[in-house]
């Protein structure tokens, strides 16, 4: 009788355990958002796994998570426009003390809500260059702070850039965020509503700080605490334009933003990349980058035309770049064409739509021994990778 007690009591304990395994599983698979997830390593006892991981509380992380990889302003199966999100903290925290916004594509605001992130927890906002597709939804980002009261926050820009007879301007694009809905009437009945909005409307909120584009690093903001320096450099795409780097205990990214080289002599300069994108990233541990894929380029008869093709950083010499640089991880976003579309904008992607291998191995082909990740919305990459 004893002996068959035990023997139900073992089979009950085990039909538990394996039920708690499945539930842990079916948590995993149901995360929203691709991340490159380190490999576990299994404990010797869960003692030992608990000082573990009470251990790793306090140690730095940060986060790379694309909010948008649409090349160009065009529009196709549901992808965001550019945008990248970088978040730095401890393991503690998820690496969320502090998160930062470069860019502002159309659909910005809604991935970040479906990472459970609304635009009153963004520290700071950076914008690598004034082309409607890395900005549009600054406006619906900022309406959203103003709303629901949210406090004023620093908007990251290179000062105002005169090119021929027009002025690329960061400080206007803020100023006039709103200028429409002021001009409906829209604002004026939002604050009758309620007196705890800014009088100012949403433009009231950016607090612009502009930098000078210059030829070598520059620091052009850090966190309160110090932790976070951000340095911004010149590249080559319209007036103004420019590449971000953010340096943290936890590791450094570089984000092109629209970068290609300033010759735009597809014949006779050495490569498509910026050679301030390969100087502000030496030694990163992460570059994320514009890409077009070499099937469009002109002189392959795609009809893609060569004006718009030279203002592109192609896949191979990215792979090059990264190699020269040393960094060891590169992040491809803004793809030109995007992933599994036959066409970009009225040009049919010869051969067809290209997939993820077809990046890496472009990639791959300029010589690059490191690691391709190829956006998709919300690809996450934390770092340090271990």
């Amino acid at each position: 009788m004893n002996i068959v007690f035990n023997f139900s009591l073992a089979v009950s304990l085990l039909a538990s355990l394996v039920h708690s395994e499945e539930a842990e599983g079916r948590g995993l698979k149901s995360k929203k958002h691709n991340e490159a997830k380190e490999p576990k390593s299994k404990s010797k006892s869960i003692k030992k796994q608990k000082k573990t991981e009470t251990k790793n509380e306090n140690e730095p992380c940060m986060k790379v998570i694309l909010t948008g990889t649409m090349g160009g302003p065009l529009i196709f199966n549901g992808l965001a426009g550019p945008g990248t999100l970088v978040t730095y903290g401890t393991e503690g925290n998820d690496c969320s003390d502090l998160k930062m916004q470069v860019d502002f594509g159309r659909g910005t605001t809604l991935r970040l809500s479906e990472l459970g992130i609304v635009p009153n927890d963004i520290d700071a906002a950076f914008i690598t260059h004034m082309h409607s597709d890395h900005t549009d939804d600054l406006s619906i980002f900022m309406q959203y702070r103003w709303h629901f009261f949210g406090q004023p926050i620093d908007v990251v820009c290179s000062e105002d850039v005169a090119v021929f007879d027009r002025t690329m301007s960061c400080t206007q694009l803020v100023a006039n965020i709103d200028a429409a809905f002021k001009a409906s009437g829209e604002i004026s009945q939002r604050l009758a509503e309620s007196g705890k909005r800014n009088p100012g409307g949403p433009s009231a909120l950016g607090k612009i700080s502009t930098f000078p584009v210059t030829e070598d690093p520059e620091t052009v903001w850090e966190s309160p605490d110090g932790a976070v320096q951000v340095e911004a450099i010149r590249v080559n795409h319209i007036g103004g334009s420019c590449a971000f780097r953010f340096n943290t205990p936890a590791g450094s990214v570089t984000i092109s933003g629209m970068a290609a080289n300033d010759s735009l002599d597809m014949e006779t300069r050495p490569h498509s990349t910026s050679d301030n994108v390969e100087k502000i990233a030496i030694g990163s541990n992460l570059l994320v980058h514009s890409v077009a894929h070499p099937v469009l380029s002109p002189m392959g008869g795609s009809g893609f035309p060569p004006p718009l093709y030279a203002r592109q950083s192609n896949a191979p010499d990215i792979g090059s770049l990264a190699e020269r640089a040393g960094v060891p991880n590169v992040m491809l976003y803004h793809l030109i064409p995007a992933l599994n579309n036959p066409v970009h904008s009225i040009w049919e992607v010869p051969g067809g739509p290209l997939n993820v291998k077809d990046y890496k191995e472009s990639v791959l082909s300029g010589g690059y021994n490191g690691n391709v990740y190829v956006g998709g919305d919300l690809l996450t990459i934390k770092l340090p990778l271990k």
